[in-house]
């Protein structure tokens, strides 16, 4: 994986890398990925969310449960994750305009 060259050197990259290997299958099942572009002096990591992560609406949840969880618990010494290129929900493709629909309750079978 291709990072910036302000984190390249950092000292928690590998455990950073080690850590978001773990959740990567997950991620690219779906066509998804994760780039670290930097770690902050406020030891925020900064991710860019790559393939379909980038326009998922799923994907704040998945920053935070997924990514966020992993990162932390491998690496304490980072306090937040980020990502830099998330798109807002009002903007997210294919997703549904207006309001929810009802849904139609299926008749439960009576034997």
């Amino acid at each position: 994986m291709t990072h910036s060259a302000a984190v390249e050197h950092h000292p928690l990259l590998p455990r950073i890398e080690q850590a978001l290997d773990t959740i990567r299958p997950y991620l690219a099942a779906d066509g998804g990925n994760v780039r670290v572009l930097d770690i902050t002096t406020d030891m925020v990591l900064q991710l860019e969310l790559l393939g379909a992560c980038g326009t998922c609406p799923m994907s704040p949840m998945t920053l935070k449960a997924g990514v966020e969880e992993s990162v932390k618990k491998a690496v304490p010494e980072i306090r937040a994750v980020e990502a830099i290129n998330s798109t807002p929900m009002d903007e997210q493709p294919a997703g549904q305009t207006g309001r929810p629909v009802q849904p139609n309750p299926v008749p439960t079978p009576q034997f």
